[in-house]
């Protein structure tokens, strides 16, 4: 009952209106059996019987009008939600109702509204994927589909320069059915992570390792700071070096020659800070809100637009939160928060 208000209300006024109907009703029976003689009530009673009947009978008339006008401030919001209901069955959800009637009613109402967005969006969503997975897989395949076409015709000798370039675009369409499996296991919550205390600076010394090459090859230098001593995080390794990679070779990719990348590593109460630094021509104010975003990419972007996305997921996993800062031609900081505990 104290969860339900509105229908303890309900109840209270169904009950009143029987009693004073049943009180209606027992006068009504007294005067008419008094009239056939059945019975024998004084006068002075009799003249008190026949106000308090009329008393009762305007009301209950009073409550009928008033419980006429009640229901009908109840059913006609819930006549629109029904209708809205039925609509978002048949596929439209951009049906809304106007939120009015009682409280819980309007509740009702708020919380149908809030569900038919949130339908919308995951509608929209879907159709987005599929339309960026579309468009994604279509370049490596028409260039295999072409190489394969024109090694068949002659045009192209199957030698190994042709067979590498091949080789090299199922790599990138293997890579993107794996981001795609990690985005889609991310949002529908069945990503599974395997913690285990991890000495976070040395995880990152591994990370900056594997891309020395390439940051050599590029005059680029790679540092890391850390706090020594630093504590154990219980994380899922592979998964926070896969955001790291991620992280690094985006900044390697904008990185001028000259620069630095950087790992820095802090720590604050209860949560450790990683940041990844570069000193390269920052993301312009109009993308930095979208760059976590799946299939974002900015206009001088290389990658498929899933690298940012997929660390965005992976850190919420570990209950982290991650953010882009980028001040004007000042380069770019990625900064993710991780719970020590």
């Amino acid at each position: 009952m104290r969860r339900n208000p509105f229908f303890r209300r309900l109840g209270c006024a169904f009950a009143f209106f029987n009693l004073f109907g049943f009180a209606l009703f027992f006068f009504f029976i007294t005067w008419a059996a008094n009239q056939l003689g059945l019975t024998n009530l004084p006068a002075n009673l009799l003249h008190l019987l026949l106000p308090l009947g009329i008393l009762l009978l305007v009301s209950i008339t009073a409550m009928a009008i008033l419980g006429v006008f009640g229901l009908r401030r109840v059913f006609t919001p819930l006549d629109d939600l029904l209708e809205a209901a039925g609509r978002v069955a048949e596929g439209d959800y951009e049906a809304r109702v106007q939120e009015h009637g009682p409280k819980e009613v309007r509740s009702l109402a708020r919380a149908f509204n809030d569900m038919a967005a949130r339908l919308h969006r995951t509608d929209e969503q879907r159709r987005n994927l599929l339309a960026d997975v579309t468009h994604e897989l279509r370049t490596p395949l028409t260039v295999l589909q072409g190489n394969l076409e024109g090694m068949l015709d002659g045009v192209y000798p199957a030698d190994e320069t042709n067979l590498r370039a091949l080789l090299d675009e199922t790599n990138i369409l293997s890579g993107l059915v794996d981001d795609l499996r990690t985005v889609a296991l991310a949002e529908s919550g069945a990503l599974k992570l395997k913690k285990e205390p991890v000495d976070l600076p040395m995880l990152a010394r591994d990370t900056l390792s594997a891309f020395q090459i390439q940051a050599e090859a590029a005059a680029v230098g790679l540092n890391i700071i850390a706090p020594e001593p630093f504590p154990r995080l219980e994380v899922d390794p592979w998964r926070i070096r896969q955001v790291l990679s991620n992280l690094v070779s985006n900044a390697l990719r904008y990185s001028p020659a000259g620069s630095q990348v950087q790992i820095k590593l802090g720590l604050e109460p209860t949560q450790a800070i990683i940041e990844v630094i570069d000193e390269g021509p920052g993301i312009p104010i109009q993308d930095l809100p979208h760059v976590f975003e799946r299939f974002y990419k900015s206009t001088d972007s290389g990658g498929m637009g899933l690298g940012l996305a997929i660390a965005r997921h992976l850190v919420s996993a570990h209950g982290g939160t991650i953010e882009a800062l980028s001040p004007a031609s000042q380069g770019t900081c990625i900064r993710i928060c991780l719970p020590l505990k």
